[in-house]
């Protein structure tokens, strides 16, 4: 039996990312995360142009909200999150040990946010997709396969550090 997904959590981050927050409250998306178990929607809207708010569609309790001062609690809760390609959102889910589905805003002009969920795709991490495939996305991917995102190691940053500053005596 799959594994269902009750709680979702959806954030864009500090900026807009109106299509995909209007594309959550879509009809075929609320159908395909009906598929998967979801029971509850708690969406972080940042500055797009929908209103926060509490409501139920089609069965599911959505919550919406602008900001708070963490998103880490709703991290937590959830039991996938569906977050904008922004490389601080797509750590913290990651190091929470979270499924994720990153989805791509097409809107940006230098779209360095696609090279960093390609490689974080390509590497099992999480799976990556647009508004326009996140309904076949959904439908599709089995979130079991992938994997945990490896836990960051300080001692090979300091010995990074230490062969970069390494002060070389020259003898003549």
């Amino acid at each position: 039996m799959p594994k269902l997904y009750n709680r979702i959590f959806i954030t864009v981050g500090t900026t807009r990312f109106d299509l995909l927050c209007e594309y959550m409250l879509s009809p075929a998306v609320i159908h395909a995360l009906k598929e998967i178990g979801c029971k509850e929607v708690v969406i972080q809207i940042g500055n797009s142009d929908v209103d926060p708010g509490n409501f139920t569609k089609n069965e599911i309790k959505f919550t919406l909200y602008r900001f708070k001062d963490s998103i880490l609690e709703d991290i937590k809760k959830a039991d996938l999150v569906i977050s904008h390609a922004g490389a601080g959102s797509c750590l913290e889910v990651l190091e929470e040990k979270k499924p994720l589905l990153v989805v791509v805003n097409e809107d940006l002009m230098d779209n360095h946010q696609l090279e960093l969920a390609e490689q974080l795709q390509i590497d099992g991490h999480l799976y990556y997709c647009t508004c326009d495939t996140l309904v076949n996305t959904l439908n599709v991917v089995d979130f079991e396969l992938l994997r945990p995102f490896p836990k960051a190691n300080p001692i090979l940053f300091v010995r990074y550090l230490d062969d970069i500053f390494r002060v070389y005596k020259n003898i003549d």
